[in-house]
């Protein structure tokens, strides 16, 4: 499912993030004053793998009736149609 709706990219944010965390812990345990930037960066990651979650439920598109239709399986079967 992650594939059929293009998440690759948000997934790899989100594993970013949890990299970032854990350098931030690391860093913040050995008292280094830059950890704080690990620790916004990896907020950052999270934020933008979030947004990137929700861009196919914010731009999805709508058939004929106005119905949105979020089924993965529906979505390849109709590209496959086309």
């Amino acid at each position: 499912m992650i594939k059929v709706l293009k998440l690759q990219k948000a997934v790899i944010a989100f594993v970013l993030g949890v990299l970032g965390l854990i350098a931030y812990k690391i860093l913040s345990a050995a008292k280094n004053e830059a950890s704080i930037y690990v620790l916004e960066a990896a907020g950052l990651c999270f934020v933008i793998g979030g947004l990137m979650f929700m861009y196919p439920i914010l731009f999805a598109k709508k058939d004929k009736e106005g119905l949105v239709n979020l089924d993965p399986e529906a979505v390849v079967e109709e590209e496959a149609k086309d």
